[in-house]
């Protein structure tokens, strides 16, 4: 994790945002990639689970996104008593019992096992990443938060290229072992680290720069100032559910989200249909869109901190993700060409969802920030639960992927013409505290 500060390598306020930045983000990154795995490994169980319990493609589709509905429904109390409970307990608290809940999906037998298990992983994890979000926020001033997010957020396209070997080896490898299938085992192994993140979280964590040890009092200040409203007083959670800015923001977010998630649970029946019929290769086939993703994630997240803008860094890789998934109904045939056109996209998506979460500071502020931000991810979450799900029912209605993958472009792009009519004026991206000022304080 290198430094977020844009300043030289010896510089002390470069030397301080280097400190937090080793502190905070790879513990968060941690926590994400595992969030996401265990959101997504059921794709990869669909190869298997599938042929075991005899579900159709239509059902899979509605299970794996059934997970949002819980998630949807909860979220929004999850991060409403943030500030009041503190991220630490509550990160602690998502962590144990979606942990405990993911590696008991081995014993699902049924459909509506299925469905009640994925609903309540989505329950328990409810909240995870807004709340996330906002904890930045708490560290992190308006000048930096982009590359921040990119930084934590790098970590699900990072569960991606884990999970793809990681969960292929271990469904082949394990198959058997202890009468138990591969898919089992991949819940259960892939499950039960969170519940030990989800302890060390009370003792690594933070809630705030002014509880943190591990900062000198004048580190302290400075970022307390850092992280500072900038308008007068702060908003209140009602304002929020008033401005008719947020719920264009949270259609954008669906927009996004709805294609993103197809592709994940989606992307090795994809890959599988074009002849990739081994489970291993398979595995590192999948890893390839998200290390493109990873990297092209922190590139925006860097290029839209410096530039101060966010609306075209967000809505030009959405409408590129867009002509991707046109693309890849043209490459049908070609393994190569579906991956290409599948890499592309994937990490088109993620550029546009890492640079549209900074945009929401712009518009709320305070303690506020949790329910805004929670309110834009719920109403956009919902797209998780309807990417899977169209694309399996259009799958088993046509026998094809085509239907799925052009759904999948239009959201992409309604989110680029959502962001690009957007209109706001942002807050010049610069620090709360003037760059001059702060690094003659770090000096002093």
């Amino acid at each position: 994790m290198s430094a977020i500060h844009p300043s030289t390598a010896g510089d002390p306020a470069s030397a301080l945002y280097s400190k937090l930045n080793w502190r905070l983000l790879p513990f968060l990154v941690t926590c994400y990639m595992f969030a996401y795995l265990d959101r997504v490994n059921v794709g990869f169980a669909k190869l298997q689970m599938q042929t075991d319990l005899g579900f159709s493609d239509a059902a899979y589709g509605v299970g794996a996104g059934i997970f949002f509905i819980g998630y949807v429904l909860f979220e929004l109390p999850s991060n409403l008593m943030l500030p009041k409970v503190g991220a630490r307990k509550t990160f602690s608290r998502i962590l144990v019992l979606w942990g405990i809940t993911s590696a008991c999906m081995l014993f699902v037998r049924s459909v509506p096992a299925f469905y009640a298990m994925r609903f309540l992983l989505g329950i328990f994890e409810a909240g995870f990443a807004p709340g996330m979000i906002y904890y930045l926020s708490r560290w992190y001033g308006p000048a930096r938060m982009a590359r921040a997010i990119a930084l934590v957020f790098v970590a699900g396209p990072l569960g991606g290229i884990v999970g793809g070997p990681v969960s292929a080896w271990l469904m082949t490898s394990l198959a058997g072992v202890g009468g138990l299938a591969g898919w089992q085992w991949m819940f259960l192994v892939e499950g039960l680290p969170c519940i030990v993140l989800g302890v060390l979280t009370l003792r690594v964590l933070s809630d705030r720069p002014a509880d943190a040890r591990w900062l000198t009092d004048h580190e302290k200040g400075l970022l307390e100032r850092e992280t500072a409203p900038t308008r007068h007083g702060t908003d209140s959670f009602r304002a929020v559910l008033k401005n008719p800015r947020i719920y264009v923001l949270a259609l954008a977010y669906f927009s996004i989200i709805f294609p993103i998630y197809a592709i994940s649970f989606w992307l090795p029946t994809l890959l599988k249909e074009q002849g990739v019929k081994d489970t291993i290769r398979l595995g590192w086939y999948t890893a390839i869109p998200y290390v493109a993703a990873a990297v092209c994630m922190y590139l925006a997240g860097r290029s839209s901190d410096r530039a101060g803008e966010r609306r075209y860094h967000c809505a030009i890789p959405a409408l590129g993700a867009a002509l991707c998934m046109i693309a890849a109904v043209f490459a049908d045939g070609s393994a190569m060409l579906t991956l290409l056109a599948l890499t592309v996209g994937t990490a088109c998506l993620w550029m546009a969802y890492t640079v549209f979460w900074a945009i929401p500071a712009q518009l709320v502020e305070g303690t506020a920030a949790a329910g805004g931000i929670a309110l834009i991810n719920t109403v956009g979450l919902s797209g998780g639960f309807w990417g899977p799900a169209v694309v399996g029912w259009t799958k088993a209605g046509t026998g094809s992927m085509h239907a799925g993958l052009l759904v999948m472009a239009c959201a992409a792009a309604l989110a680029a013409v959502l962001i690009l009519k957007f209109k706001l004026t942002l807050r010049r991206e610069q620090p709360v505290l003037p760059q001059r000022a702060f690094e003659q304080e770090v000096n002093t």
